[in-house]
């Protein structure tokens, strides 16, 4: 007789199937190391690309266009401070699309004006002209934003957050807020503003009816500047001498989208890091399985022993412990692909983002678990093939 098999493929995976029907519950709980380990890698993969590509869309949305212009502190004394030229001045760049000019004043709001002075509620007031929606690209959840209308006139449009605190998040058209001693009517709320998340917290007036009632000096704070895309290194080089002739180094300019980048980038090394659990999970599974294999040869010793006496080879009976530990762990890893993409379906959707599943993750789960279990059944499959009939007869 020679030792080469004559087993074909599906006979491999029938005895190696019926080897595994008859402990049930040790199989399923053999797979299952596999099955946490692949979902883990396929979640954290799944999780990164639907991050990723809610972050674009996000940057899509908005532009990577926007430069914030602030007065900062610099290398030279004292804090610099922005001029009333500044936004006219900045808005003659030629490649400066839009330009809107935002400061503040000293006043608190509330909702009524029966409300302790101390009790501020962390809103600020800001001042700034109707420009400021389109430079933003913000939009409004409910009323109409400040124009040239209302400009003079005691009204407001609160930011999402202050909104929210003062108890207006939904706006029926009616409602007034006590600001710095005066009743101030509500416009408008917008939605929040994620490239300036400073003016979801802040009550946004008019700039003449800050220079009549709050004696609002037309110095602003900051300035949103929009900028032709291919210009926008450019624009930033010279906006600092633009915006402050003479103390140029007291002017800092930022873009927020580098922020969204760098959170991005932040993310994309946790991913790493959970990958690498991930995989430590998998190899532990991979462990769990040769391990159980190697029980298994040693209570089917009297299987192992007849089979040999009936004519099956060493192959035939190594390809038989193989193909089990390949079943358990494609099956584990067929498992964990179909968890880790539901976890990224359910998590992504409760996120509102689009749900991604790579096509590595699915085929580099799979393969990953074939190569776990081809590795794990090695050691049990040659211990079993090694085995004389009758000393496996005998120890029966």
């Amino acid at each position: 007789m020679t030792d080469v098999s004559l087993l074909r493929g599906e006979d491999i995976l029938r005895v190696a199937a019926v080897g595994l029907r008859t402990r049930p519950t040790r199989a399923i709980l053999s797979a299952l190391g596999i099955t946490i380990g692949i979902a883990s890698m396929v979640a954290v993969l799944g999780l990164s690309e639907s991050s990723k590509s809610d972050l674009i869309a996000s940057l899509d949305r908005l532009g990577t266009n926007l430069i914030v212009v602030e007065a900062g502190s610099g290398i030279g004394f004292g804090t610099g401070t922005l001029t009333e030229t500044a936004e006219a001045m900045v808005s003659r760049i030629a490649p400066v699309q839009g330009v809107s000019a935002v400061g503040s004043v000293e006043a608190n709001v509330y909702r009524t004006d029966l409300v302790p002075e101390s009790r501020s509620g962390g809103i600020s007031v800001r001042v700034t002209a109707s420009s400021l929606l389109e430079t933003l690209g913000a939009t409004l959840a409910d009323g109409r934003f400040l124009d040239g209308a209302t400009d003079h006139l005691p009204v407001a449009v609160l930011g999402s957050v202050a909104a929210e605190r003062l108890g207006l998040s939904a706006f029926d058209g009616s409602a007034s807020i006590w600001l710095g001693g005066r009743w101030f009517g509500v416009i408008g709320v917008l939605d929040p503003i994620e490239l300036a998340p400073t003016l979801d917290r802040s009550v946004l007036i008019g700039e003449d009816a800050a220079a009549a009632l709050f004696d609002y000096d037309g110095i602003p704070d900051s300035l949103y500047v929009r900028a032709a895309p291919e210009h926008i290194d450019a624009v930033i080089a010279v906006l600092p001498a633009t915006a402050d002739p003479e103390s140029p180094d007291q002017i800092e300019v930022s873009r927020p989208t580098d922020a969204l980048e760098a959170r991005a980038a932040a993310e994309g090394a946790f991913t790493a890091l959970f990958l690498g659990l991930g995989l430590v999970a998998l190899v532990v599974g991979g462990v769990g399985v040769a391990n159980v294999m190697v029980i298994s040869v040693l209570e089917r010793r009297g299987e192992i022993g007849l089979r040999r006496s009936l004519g099956a080879t060493r192959r035939h009976v190594a390809l038989q412990f193989v193909g089990e530990a390949l079943i358990l762990a494609v099956a584990g890893g067929l498992a964990g692909v179909a968890l880790g993409a539901a976890v990224t379906a359910v998590y992504a959707a409760a996120r509102g983002w689009s749900v991604l599943v790579p096509a590595v993750a699915i085929w580099g789960g799979i393969t990953a678990s074939i190569l776990i279990g081809g590795v794990a059944g090695l050691y049990p499959a040659r211990r079993a093939a090694r085995m004389a009939p009758t000393e496996a007869l005998r120890s029966a």
